[in-house]
């Protein structure tokens, strides 16, 4: 099971999936073994973009196949701008020599290059490819009203243009989990890559309103709210949140909001 330690994201932390975690490496740290022959996703245990791959990469059981390696990005070691991707963000994975970043993009390319359960239905189910397809291409519109509710907040804007600015985001979210009724998730029974394209972002923005506002986003959306719950039955997905108190505070830090962790 997660552990509780002290809030300090260089602490090496256990997962649901009983995988030890890295401690952060930071501007004073070594380098591993680069482009050794070692496939390594370089990973910010704190960011919704890399929590994207990191799901797909325990989904698919690839613990034992891709390293996990953590940057502090607030304090990036020169070895990880210089010699694996200058640009200096995250996920990045490091698989044949080569560096392929992007969390959409390295969705797609885990799916392709690896073993294990499929991301994306692709020939098997036409209509759900179509479907994530579509999704995916709109992702971008419901989490930028998300970040627009959460800099509202902030601001301390009424309780009433908040919730003007997240209801439509969730309101799709919530028709689209009714598309397919086999399953409570986005493509029916099984998660795939459209839910852990969307997941961390909700998931978030879900314990950020309850925190800063005691807003339920859940509330009259029985199935994102099912979702949610289903999604953090699977280890592959519960294992990637850590303390989440970690979480909540690097968001409300991003606005500004004084985070309840010390």
């Amino acid at each position: 099971m997660a552990t509780s330690a002290a809030p300090d994201d260089s602490t090496v932390r256990e997962t649901k999936a009983e995988e030890v975690l890295p401690p952060t490496l930071g501007s004073g740290s070594q380098p591993p073994n680069l482009f050794d022959g070692t496939t390594r996703l370089y990973i910010s245990y704190i960011c919704p973009y890399v929590q994207r791959v990191w799901i797909a990469r325990n989904f698919k059981g690839l613990q034992d196949k891709i390293q996990l390696v953590a940057i502090d990005l607030q304090d990036k070691p020169a070895w990880f701008l210089e010699k694996v991707y200058p640009p200096g963000k995250a996920p990045v994975l490091e698989h044949n020599g080569n560096i392929i970043a992007e969390s959409l993009d390295l969705l797609s390319y885990l799916d392709a290059n690896f073993e294990g359960p499929k991301l994306f239905p692709r020939d098997q189910d036409p209509a759900k490819q179509a479907f994530a397809d579509e999704l995916i291409a709109s992702s971008d519109s419901v989490i930028i009203a998300l970040f627009r509710a959460g800099r509202a907040q902030a601001q301390g804007q009424g309780d009433d243009d908040i919730s003007e600015l997240l209801a439509p985001a969730l309101d799709k979210v919530e028709s689209s989990l009714g598309r397919f009724s086999d399953g409570p998730f986005l493509l029916g029974k099984s998660m795939s890559a459209v839910d852990m394209v969307y997941a961390p972002f909700v998931e978030r923005f879900k314990d950020f309103f309850a925190a800063v506002k005691h807003y339920d986003m859940t509330q009259a959306r029985p199935k994102l709210k099912e979702w949610i719950e289903e999604l953090n039955k699977i280890d592959a997905y519960a294992a990637t949140w850590g303390d989440r108190r970690l979480q909540l505070a690097a968001l409300m830090n991003k606005f500004g909001i004084q985070s309840p962790v010390a």
